[in-house]
């Protein structure tokens, strides 16, 4: 392959991680149709067919996403390695590239990180909004943000926050004429606000225990989001029931504005962690990124 074809490559993975050409194009920094023409000529040079192209949507095809799965980690060596020799700069410099919830973004990692752009300007953040579980390699990222039970093993993970609690609330008018549910089992009764969960394609059975008793609860209602805070504006619409973080609807609890009910059943369990692979903590502008989250640090 040319040399010429590498950065044709690069731009392939760009619309495979994007799936739009859209995006990709404007992640690039180039028109729309300069970067088609250039997928085409790839393809043809390959002989391969690496995307399927409809109006709506791009996706790879089975050829296309094996050459994405084993170009994303090499990439992103390269970038590490790149990366490294920032070190020999007077300051630190470099883009750091975060999947996280949104929940996780606005409770502890951009609280934390809006000072660090002050101190360090050379300091690029990119965070993506996800609240499913990614393959921060394959995907091309530097670090996810994962609450401690859910951290692949193979990673490095630092604690960032507290542990912390999914709570079930809703709101006075619509408890008015219904039963408040005493037992987990009683939701199914009940309308609920569900969520759903990007990567693993189905709604989140919501999980409860008590006195060493773990429960599962499969519930229904209207509305599913995927994003925490859609829920609370539901929850205090009357729609139903949800189950969220708890620090993002305390205030709406003490003003009466919501209602927390199976209180018992929801005990706190491990808060969030940043993870990602050991060759990254080397890196300054990362490692300035990990210590300013850490947990009990000063940011």
């Amino acid at each position: 392959m040319a040399r010429e074809d590498f950065n044709k490559l690069l731009w392939f993975l760009a619309v495979a991680e994007e799936r739009s050409f859209t995006r990709a194009a404007a992640r690039l920094g180039v028109s729309q149709s300069t970067l088609s023409h250039t997928i085409k000529q790839l393809e043809t040079r390959m002989g391969i067919r690496l995307l399927t192209r409809t109006t709506r949507s791009v996706a790879t095809t089975v050829a296309g996403e094996r050459l994405r799965q084993t170009l994303a980690p090499r990439i992103s060596e390269i970038e590490g390695a790149i990366a490294a020799l920032m070190e020999f700069r007077e300051k630190p410099a470099g883009t750091v590239r975060i999947t996280l919830s949104d929940h996780a973004l606005e409770s502890v990692v951009w609280p934390r990180l809006r000072s660090v752009m002050g101190r360090y300007p050379d300091i690029q953040i990119e965070f993506s909004i996800d609240n499913g579980l990614r393959n921060i390699v394959e995907d091309g990222f530097d670090a996810g943000v994962r609450l401690g039970e859910n951290v692949e093993k193979d990673m490095v993970a630092v604690r960032i926050g507290p542990d912390w609690r999914l709570v079930a609330v809703a709101s006075p008018g619509y408890f008015a004429n219904r039963p408040v549910p005493r037992h987990p089992d009683d939701l199914i009764a009940h309308m609920c606000i569900n969520r759903r969960q990007a990567t693993q394609g189905g709604l989140y059975a919501w999980e409860f225990s008590k006195d060493g008793k773990e429960l599962r609860v499969r519930v229904q209602g209207q509305l599913t989001f995927n994003t925490s805070y859609a829920m609370v504006d539901a929850a205090m619409s009357g729609y139903g029931i949800a189950y969220l973080p708890e620090d993002i609807v305390r205030r709406h609890v003490e003003a009466g504005e919501l209602l927390l009910v199976l209180d018992d059943w929801s005990p706190p369990f491990p808060g969030y962690f940043i993870y990602y692979p050991s060759r990254r903590q080397n890196l300054p502008a990362f490692q300035i990124v990990v210590e300013a989250l850490r947990y009990g640090g000063v940011p």
